[in-house]
């Protein structure tokens, strides 16, 4: 048994004894049937201050106590989505609509009001549903795989909010990505996300989400947000210039009292300390993000709280501050559909012992280190009427099924009043705005030494390598993927200094500006996306790197050889037989693929305006080419994600096995197989780009292979 099974069977057994945590409370993914969702201090706090509109009070406490319902977003800007969408209407969303379990019916998914072409869709659905009914296992499968592909995101109503008018906000990396890539057609789309967050574990966390998205426009780094520091660029006069950003969100660290409904924990830690404890540290993050905010740039400040002196104290304290620099947008119109509550400009203070305090001045000394003036609304009347707090939006649960938010936008009019005498060198991309810093409780740092060792703080990193043009790693590639004149060779890098270099990754020429100037004062978890990784095998036919799936659009507009085009056919025979002969793909791609010699290959599918029924949307796999037989490099969970689209089913049935939890299927998807079929390394060396090459591949010219799925 391995030691992953050992401590889930250990965990089983703790939690069938008496007093044990066993009964998770309706499966949200956190809290426990003993924890009662009441807290009378939460509920004097915001009965008192009004927040709520009249009479809705019990309504708004009810919806807090209820699961949070799924909502299932998908991935906008790959030209699958419509794809996925056609799947999901036509086949999961009619197979479960008429599904009763114990008692309740599930009612049809309904496409979210406000999000553009149907790709986001709210359900009454809730985890536990999902997760444990058999007659949802199909559904859950395909959720839980699909996510693992970057092809959906299964988050809440709010954070689905659309990311292409950036007069609004956008409130998750992984749409300010797919806002960057709109245009598949360019590989290199200019501008840039970097992503940011204290916690180093949780910065793998994000890597991984990243990862999923297949952008060389990504980069993830670790450091406080509230210090991160300026960073340099060469401008095109050929200067050294300043970098601001166009675009900053600021998700804050929060007292989470808006996420009772997933996180029922905070029912019971759930005081008014939290927000006064984490008043200054909100300040200071937002501060330095407007701080590197380009004139004319937009900052988002969100929390899942809806305490004001989170809310509307950080941004009245930021306005002030701002002596003008800073205003805030009116988002509204850009939400049709979503009902929301304007910001307060009243609200008073209370502490964890229940004493309320409507100004500073009833303060008395002894709180003055708790308790600060920045906390309380403006005195001054008309300062606080200029400020139009009203522009900020609240979201309540019980308006719209979802959970509690405060967002508002600020417009950078002018320089910060301490900022005016610095330099006015910054850099400006053509085209669109792109440069986005995302905020969370983090930011960047400087880059450690180049061996990996677990320090006190997290691990240290490889440092990134950019190759030259003339670095002998590219001849032989050039030559066997005959690449075209325009690819770009400075964008590729590694991370060694010494020894082969067993993956290659590629990154925007915006991004390598940044990493080329400011190596000392960032530590990059990852960046860029894997395109080519080594296979010593490879070398006896002319190229000792074979291409990687997730950097294939990418790559692909500069490959003008080794490609077979393929039909539908062929795509199932390739992504459900280990390794078909030549012989089993259809006449035209077999005569392709008899006239390309040995070795890595792209597998090109164009839709047929003839069949209707087969994919709309160009397809490009990754494949090696055998002696004898053919194969295809694509992870697992993204070959169940081509099959679906091809109409084939991949529902995996248990053996008799009842449903796994969530945490299950999430672990067999981390510990599944690699693209070349082993088992993967851990999940921290994959997200450093450690794993290993593929020096077993001389498995893949063996005659034949056993089928690993069927279609129905």
């Amino acid at each position: 048994m391995g030691k992953r099974s050992r401590l889930r069977k250990k965990e089983h057994q703790n939690n069938s004894k008496p007093g044990g945590r066993d009964n998770r409370d309706n499966g949200w993914g956190a809290g426990y049937a003993d924890i009662i969702k009441e807290n009378k201090l939460f509920e004097a706090y915001y009965r008192e201050l009004g927040l709520v509109p009249e009479g809705e009070f019990d309504q708004f406490m009810e919806a807090m106590r209820e699961p949070l319902p799924a909502t299932i977003r998908i991935t906008g800007y790959k030209s699958h989505a419509k794809e996925i969408l056609h799947c999901l209407k036509n086949k999961y969303f009619k197979e479960i609509q008429e599904v009763e379990i114990d008692g309740q019916k599930i009612e049809a998914p309904q496409p979210l009001s406000w999000y553009p072409d149907e790709l986001a869709w709210h359900t009454n659905m809730s985890r536990k549903i999902l997760r444990k009914s058999p007659l949802l296992e199909k559904f859950h499968q395909f959720l839980v795989s699909e996510t693992e592909s970057g092809n959906i995101s299964r988050q809440e109503a709010v954070l689905s909010l659309d990311p292409k008018p950036w007069n609004m906000y956008s409130l998750t990396t992984a749409q300010l990505i797919e806002m960057l890539h709109s245009d598949m057609d360019v590989p290199f789309p200019e501008g840039f996300v970097i992503a940011n967050d204290v916690d180093n574990k949780r910065c793998y966390l994000l890597v991984h989400q990243a990862k999923r998205l297949n952008s060389p426009c990504i980069m993830v780094v670790n450091h406080d947000a509230s210090c991160i520091p300026r960073l340099q660029i060469d401008t095109e006069n050929g200067q050294k210039g300043t970098l601001f950003y166009d675009r900053v969100l600021c998700d804050v660290p929060c007292s989470g009292d808006g996420t009772m409904r997933k996180n029922i924990d905070v029912w019971k830690k759930w005081t008014t300390s939290n927000s006064l404890h984490l008043h200054g540290l909100q300040i200071r993050i937002a501060v330095r993000g407007v701080e590197q905010l380009a004139v004319g740039g937009r900052m988002v400040y969100s929390t899942c709280s809806l305490n004001p002196i989170e809310d509307e104290a950080v941004i009245a304290t930021l306005l002030e501050k701002s002596e003008g620099a800073l205003e805030l947008a009116d988002a509204s119109v850009d939400l049709p559909g979503l009902k929301w509550m304007p910001g307060v400009t009243k609200w008073k203070l209370m502490t964890k012992e229940g004493q309320w305090y409507k100004d500073w001045s009833e303060v008395p000394a002894n709180r003055h280190t708790q308790i600060r003036p920045t906390m309380f609304p403006p005195t001054d009347t008309e300062k606080l009427a200029n400020m139009k707090l009203e522009r900020c939006m609240r979201i309540l649960p019980h308006h719209q099924n979802t959970g509690g938010f405060f967002v508002a936008v600020l417009v950078k009019k002018a320089p910060m009043p301490w900022n005016r005498t610095f330099p006015k060198v910054h850099t400006h991309v053509h085209g669109w705005e792109g440069r986005v810093c995302v905020y969370s409780d983090s930011v960047l740092c400087s880059r450690p030494p180049p061996n990996k060792k677990m320090k006190r703080h997290g691990f240290k990193e490889d440092p990134f390598v950019f190759l030259t043009e003339d670095d002998p790693v590219f001849p032989p590639i050039e030559s066997f993927y005959d690449l075209s004149p325009d690819f770009p060779k400075i964008n590729v890098l590694t991370r060694t200094h010494e020894g082969k270099k067993r993956h290659l990754y590629m990154v925007s020429k915006e991004l390598r500006n940044v990493m080329l100037n400011n190596s000392e004062r960032m530590k990059v978890i990852n960046t860029g996306v894997k395109v080519w990784s080594r296979n010593s095998d490879g070398e006896e036919f002319g190229c000792a790197f074979r291409l990687a799936q997730e950097g294939i659009y990418t790559l692909f507009p500069y490959i003008r050889s080794r490609m077979i085009t393929v039909s539908v056919e062929d795509i199932k025979i390739l992504l459900t037989q280990e390794n078909p002969y030549l012989s089993k793909l259809e006449e035209d791609a077999h005569q392709q693929a008899k006239k390309i010699g040995m070795g890595s290959i792209v597998l090109k599918y164009q839709p047929d305006n003839s069949n209707p029924d087969g994919p709309q949307c160009p397809i490009e796999l990754c494949g090696w080419r055998g002696k004898t037989s053919i194969r295809a490099f694509v992870p697992r969970n993204e070959r169940f994600h081509y099959l679906r689209m091809l109409g084939v089913e991949v529902f995996r049935e248990k053996q008799g096995q009842g449903p796994r939890e969530e945490e299950e299927v999430k672990d067999e998807v981390k510990e599944g197989e690699t693209e070349n079929g082993n088992k993967d390394v851990s999940t921290k060396q994959e997200l450093r780009g450690e794993n290993q090459g593929d020096e077993h591949l001389k498995g893949d010219e063996r005659e034949g292979g056993g089928e690993i799925l069927t279609s129905p």
